[in-house]
């Protein structure tokens, strides 16, 4: 999911900066002094996932979790994943500093709009309904990251095609596993901290 320096083209870059700013001004203003803790907790384990990296190829592959930040933060995921990238970028060179714009955009974005459209049917008290609802909200986003970066890839260039593809096909089997992390994650904080998913109603989409 990291798209590294030197690799896209300048109106990609510029395009996927001012997207990711406009997230970021509004995920801060959506989040309140409370949640800071909560919202540094999540950038940590966002962190933590994405750091470890599987080659695939001309590509890598890793869980990137954005889907249970989306259902948490809302609009919010992004600073908390700007946050976990810029460190990444600056600690171990991971993605880089002129893509760190875009690399935001892409992982953000879907877990926003997911996170918005599945999360009353996450917190819904209906087993089976929460269940599909939770790993869902941890395919959607994912599978909806690499098509984003493998369409900032192909924007850049048709000689990034076969990349493009690499990134896709090699995060499928991350969508499954993330169904059932984001899954069982939801499930246990139902369960013992309702209330870290129920005040994130109120700031999804401000």
């Amino acid at each position: 999911m990291h798209i590294s320096e030197g690799v896209l083209s300048a109106p990609v870059l510029v395009t996927g900066g001012v997207l990711a700013a406009a997230g970021i001004v509004a995920g801060l203003r959506s989040i309140r002094s409370e949640e800071i803790p909560k919202a540094s907790i999540l950038s940590a384990v966002f962190f933590v996932a994405s750091l470890i990296h599987v080659n695939l190829g001309p590509s890598s592959t890793h869980l990137v979790l954005n889907g249970l930040i989306g259902v948490i933060m809302g609009i919010g995921a992004f600073p908390v994943i700007f946050l976990g990238l810029l460190l990444q970028g600056l600690l171990f060179s991971f993605g880089g500093i002129t893509t760190l714009g875009i690399n935001t955009f892409n992982m953000a974005a879907p877990a926003v709009l997911f996170g918005y459209f599945l999360r009353p049917a996450i917190n819904s008290k209906n087993f089976g309904v929460s269940t599909v609802a939770s790993m869902l909200g941890g395919t959607l986003p994912v599978l909806t990251s690499a098509l984003l970066v493998a369409m900032s890839l192909y924007l850049s260039g048709s000689q990034f095609l076969a990349v493009a593809y690499e990134v896709v096909l090699g995060n499928l089997p991350v969508v499954f596993i993330e169904a059932f992390v984001v899954m069982f994650c939801i499930r246990f904080l139902k369960k013992v901290r309702p209330e870290v998913l129920e005040p994130s109603l109120n700031t999804a989409m401000a």
